[in-house]
């Protein structure tokens, strides 16, 4: 097998599955014959081929498959029917800092975690520093992994998997790593893999990076190949089966956008009172929202919403308009553009979501999870995330008239 090839044929995995878990020997026994287990099949009949070099997107709702397929690939687990072949070393980053032990520092899990991956000591010392530097972990290396927070942990485990010297790298939702500064990192790392002619199988809910990563995308559906294609089409096709949802499951796994596509919004931008895009306002600034929307022809005009969360996603406040009542028939594109006189924040990190719906049956066209991000900065005075607008006065109080004693 060339090293960086992927050979998936016919494949097909089942996963027995039973009632109540049996934790010891005497539930074995006394629930034999009692609990009937039933078959899960997590995969029918895929196939597939990868060459090296390329860079393949899995996408699909929750349980159409995807991690089941990436798994088989690793040799984690092996097809109930069919064949799997996968050439050269394997990297595999789906289960950041698995095999990581609690009580090792993390110099010493590095050391454990590279020879699970098959590298030699010598191997290691050679890239620890490179390791530790970007998990920007200087400080904590030599510290016990279980006083490292969630952050800490999958950063180091990303880095450790990131450096091995692989023909095969397997990814499994890994943009979910650490901040937004980490994750364009990560992203780098991948992309320099990719241009080195490392293969690539990418699974992942979020559409743009999957686009930016891939340039063939597999939409799996209830374990079947329902498109095997370009990128965008296959994101297209898996919008179209989230259509139906107002609020997909997905959105806790990383979906930022969903729809039936037949009105989309283009673009969205915040701006100043003199029209320049900004990320950043102070309190009580005026603000607009500016959104360029794009209907198919024959399309009534939808209704457009905007939600206002803050860095924790506590939903602040929100707006709707039925655009039809600003004067659009329908089909085409136009500019839409919502004003605060005063931006009514206080002070932090605030995330904008928007979308179009069917403005008579409210059937969701686009929707824009975390479309914009900005911040906002206190005026004087001012804190916490709310802006308190409003007036102090002052009247003399007389005082109360002495009461008569008898």
């Amino acid at each position: 097998m060339t090293p960086g090839r992927i050979v998936v044929d016919r494949v097909s995995r089942a996963f027995r599955v039973y009632p109540k878990a049996q934790r010891t020997l005497k539930d074995v026994f006394v629930s034999r014959g009692r609990l009937r287990a039933t078959d899960v099949q997590a995969l029918r009949d895929v196939s597939l081929t990868v060459e090296p070099g390329d860079a393949l997107g899995l996408v699909g709702r929750n349980g159409s498959g995807k991690s089941t397929l990436l798994r088989l690939i690793s040799g984690i687990i092996t097809p109930t029917s069919g064949r799997i072949e996968a050439g050269g070393r394997i990297a595999s980053l789906l289960e950041l800092g698995a095999g990581f032990h609690p009580d090792f520092t993390g110099r010493e899990n590095v050391f454990l975690n590279g020879s699970i991956h098959g590298l030699s000591r010598a191997r290691v010392r050679e890239v620890m520093d490179e390791i530790v530097s970007f998990a920007e972990l200087e400080r904590f290396i030599d510290l016990p992994v279980r006083t490292y927070s969630s952050g800490m942990f999958m950063r180091l485990g990303f880095s450790v998997a990131a450096h091995i010297e692989a023909d095969v790298l397997l990814l499994d939702e890994v943009f979910a790593v650490g901040d937004e500064q980490f994750q364009r990192k990560c992203f780098g790392k991948i992309a320099e893999f990719k241009n080195r002619g490392g293969t690539i199988v990418f699974v992942s809910h979020d559409a743009q990076a999957v686009e930016r990563l891939c340039d063939r995308a597999v939409l799996l559906r209830q374990g079947e190949v329902a498109f095997d294609g370009p990128t965008q089409e296959a994101i297209a096709a898996y919008r179209r089966l989230l259509g139906a949802d107002a609020r997909p499951d997905e959105l806790e796994a990383g979906l930022r956008e969903w729809g039936t596509g037949e009105a989309r919004i283009v673009s969205a931008a915040l701006l100043d009172d003199d029209g320049d895009e900004r990320p950043q306002f102070v309190s009580g600034e005026p603000v607009v929202v500016r959104l360029a929307v794009e209907a198919e022809a024959g399309v009534a005009a939808p209704r457009v919403s905007l939600e206002l969360r803050d860095d924790d996603g506590v939903v602040l406040g929100s707006v709707s308009q039925e655009l039809g009542a600003l004067g659009w028939s329908g089909g085409g594109r136009r500019e839409v553009r919502f004003r605060l006189d005063r931006l009514p924040l206080a002070e932090g990190r605030f995330h904008l979501r928007f979308a179009l719906a069917d403005a008579a049956t409210g059937a969701p066209l686009h929707a824009l999870d975390d479309a914009l991000r900005f911040f906002v900065f206190p005026a004087d005075g001012e804190s916490g995330l709310v802006r308190l607008e409003g007036a102090w006065s002052m009247e003399d109080s007389a005082p109360a008239a002495p009461t008569s004693g008898k």
